[in-house]
């Protein structure tokens, strides 16, 4: 047997690191004097009502303890343990206690799976800090059939590549009770690790959350607007004042940032009258009118930082203003219908640019879709996602890029990547998107899914554009799993642009691991 001044001295070491702030206390036992060598100890445990004495005030620190004693101070210390402060070495020693008095504690009715849950997220989450990452390898086999995109790509040269596509580290630190910190490293485009994202979380007075640094925005993603594509208007990642307030029938965001050097905001590329450098001002407005109904309000402005002057001592004039709005009704659990609709202006530097050789062109555009999303739990079986919307064909997205791309290999307009959208041209007609995904969840392990989308450029010359997919998953265990993927694209004929014509198709078979 262990004597109880002992295991109070160990405990208190253990709660002096865990504690958040020091305990001024008084020692209530008269058998521990202030000369005792755990008088500070037992002092602190007291205290926190870790530990009791005897009735006649005694505290017998000199007798030796029970087990059952000794388990009911260790769950009781459990009770105190501040995550913050916390080391490796006090999270082992509260572990092999645990292990050791593991049937008096059960005897004292106090679950020991909780307290293993409980050492388990002390050993996550040591001293605040936390650490998760992911990495994605694709093996691809591919074969253009005519002159399609997929083997012109320059990060897909030739028929089948080894490619590792993402590897992913996040750093979080839970700095106090309203402030989080979280950092992402992973590789850009030219294969060099970079700072992805660089932010901090925390709470203003009245309960607005403020995040600050490097942060990524898409707004249509956490609303649920799109399944395995990307959104009309988003998805960028950039330096950001963000401003949230949440009143539970209402949510309101509000944004301010910058994006350096081009980082993910629509722009002309290379035309020297298009700054790199602008601003975004946003907003968001959630409103759940109910438990069926819900939707809001989206608004984008974005400029140059500097507009470049011209002879007429006028400047040029490149900002592009949008206006959506969207909404969802939940017919029955696991069935809800939504929409999104955007309004767009823009410049008349900026329309001039995009018009070329377009006639009557018009400096305005819209872009809206309708989803009808049915869950699995609904039909069993399978769920189904089915989609339809139009895009005017002038209608500014993340720098045009394709809104519906699910191949894994380049999925943007101007890195001339596999893409619906490849050969939507830039005129006054509308560009009809229209297709459904199903997925299959068969169990903990197996999954299936197919895909169909199509896109009908409304323009002489152009024809449709077809893809399918169809993918095979299976989830080893909880860290790794692996996908089967064939994916077929047509992107029709393009009239005197004999590049964007033909068809091409890919298998791809994905390794995913999180850790």
């Amino acid at each position: 047997m262990m004597r109880k001044a002992l295991l109070a001295a160990a405990i208190a070491v253990i709660l002096a690191s865990f504690a958040s702030q020091s305990v001024a206390a008084t020692n209530p036992f008269m058998d521990v004097p202030a000369s005792h060598w755990a008088y500070d100890a037992v002092a602190q445990l007291a205290s926190r009502g870790v530990i009791s004495g005897y009735p006649d005030g005694s505290f017998k620190g000199a007798q030796p303890s029970t087990r059952y004693e000794m388990a009911s101070i260790i769950a009781r210390a459990l009770a105190n343990i501040d995550l913050d402060k916390a080391s490796k070495q006090d999270v082992e020693m509260m572990r092999r206690l645990i292990v050791e008095f593991k049937d008096e504690l059960d005897a004292l009715g106090v679950r020991v799976d909780n307290l293993d849950e409980r050492i388990a997220v002390l050993e996550e989450d040591i001293g605040g800090w936390s650490l998760a990452g992911e990495l994605t390898f694709n093996a691809k086999f591919g074969q253009a059939a005519d002159k399609g995109w997929y083997s012109d790509d320059a990060d897909y040269a030739g028929e089948n590549e080894f490619e590792l596509a993402d590897y992913v580290l996040w750093l979080r630190k839970r700095v106090n009770d309203t402030t989080n910190f979280a950092a992402r490293l992973e590789r850009d485009s030219g294969n060099v690790v970079v700072w992805a994202n660089y932010y901090v979380t925390t709470v203003l007075p009245y309960d607005i959350s403020l995040t600050v640094g490097l942060a990524d925005l898409d707004w249509e993603g956490d609303l649920e607007l799109y399944v395995d594509n990307e959104p009309i208007i988003g998805d960028w990642t950039f330096n950001m004042f963000l401003f949230e307030k949440d009143w539970g029938i209402a949510n309101l965001k509000l944004l301010a940032g910058r994006a350096n050097d081009d980082a993910g905001v629509p722009s002309l590329g290379d035309d020297p009258t298009s700054p790199i450098e602008r601003f975004l001002v946003a907003g968001l407005a959630d409103f759940n009118f109910s438990e069926r109904f819900r939707g809001g309000l989206i608004g984008y402005w974005i400029f140059a930082d500097e507009e470049i002057p011209l002879t007429d001592n006028s400047e040029t004039d490149t900002s592009v203003g949008i206006i959506g709005a969207y909404a969802g009704f939940t017919f029955t659990p696991g069935v809800e219908g939504k929409v999104i609709y955007y309004h767009q202006a823009q410049g008349d530097t900026l329309a001039q640019l995009l018009s070329g050789t377009a006639t009557n062109y018009d400096d305005s555009a819209s872009a809206w879709k309708a989803i009808l999303d049915v869950k699995q739990d609904v039909l069993k079986f399978t769920s189904v996602w089915v989609e339809y919307g139009q895009i005017d064909n002038n209608f500014l997205t993340n720098e045009r890029f394709s809104v519906y791309s699910d191949l894994g290999v380049s999925a943007t307009y101007t890195d001339g990547g596999a893409s619906l959208l490849a050969n939507m041209p830039i005129n006054m007609n509308s560009t009809k998107i229209y297709g459904v995904r199903m997925d299959q969840e068969w169990n903990d392990k197996w999954r299936t899914y197919l895909r169909y989308f199509a896109a009908d450029h409304d323009t002489a010359g152009i024809d449709d554009a077809f893809n399918w997919s169809v993918g095979v998953g299976y989830r080893l265990n909880d860290a790794v799993e692996f996908e089967l993927v064939y994916d077929a694209i047509d992107y029709g004929e393009r009239n005197g642009d004999e590049l964007r014509n033909g068809s091409d198709n890919i298998v791809r078979f994905r390794t995913y691991v999180a850790f």
